[in-house]
């Protein structure tokens, strides 16, 4: 604890000025099959973990909104999304990420690894953390979001 304090006061950093990270972590099950949710909420952003039966980190897209006049299939709605890590961006992830940035207006880092042609568990999972997130209040207002 010295050390933190040594080091704040070294940068001139007051312990008001550190502000926590939420993090949050739940798990579900759908049909034998458990979903493990993280959601970290950083200034402007969230960063949001889901994993499939156990804890391997997947695909990660980041999503952010656009001016709604870009013509990109991947820029519709005024979201533009980018698979960063694992291979080429699919529909499962691209399309979750899409969605949460118009239900939040938040940029979204998302690491998933739910099964490609598993339409049902993608929709079970993003309803799961659609309520978690407006039970934290990171989503807009209805009057704001997008269809």
């Amino acid at each position: 604890m010295e050390a933190l304090n040594s080091a704040l006061s070294s940068a001139h950093i007051s312990k008001e000025d550190v502000v926590p990270v939420p993090v949050t972590c739940f798990s579900d099950s759908v049909n034998d099959i458990t979903l493990h949710f993280q959601i970290i909420r950083l200034p402007r952003q969230i960063y949001v973990w889901i994993g499939c039966n156990y804890a391997k980190f997947g695909n990660l897209y980041a999503a952010t909104p656009t001016s709604a006049s870009t013509t990109s299939p991947m820029q519709r709605n005024g979201v533009s999304v980018s698979c960063v890590l694992g291979g080429v961006s699919d529909n499962t992830g691209s399309g979750l990420a899409r969605r949460l940035v118009l239900k939040t207006g938040l940029h979204v880092i998302l690491a998933s690894n739910i099964p490609k042609n598993s339409p049902l568990l993608e929709a079970e999972a993003e309803k799961m953390l659609v309520q978690k997130l407006i039970k934290l209040g990171y989503t807009k207002p209805k009057s704001e979001a997008s269809p």
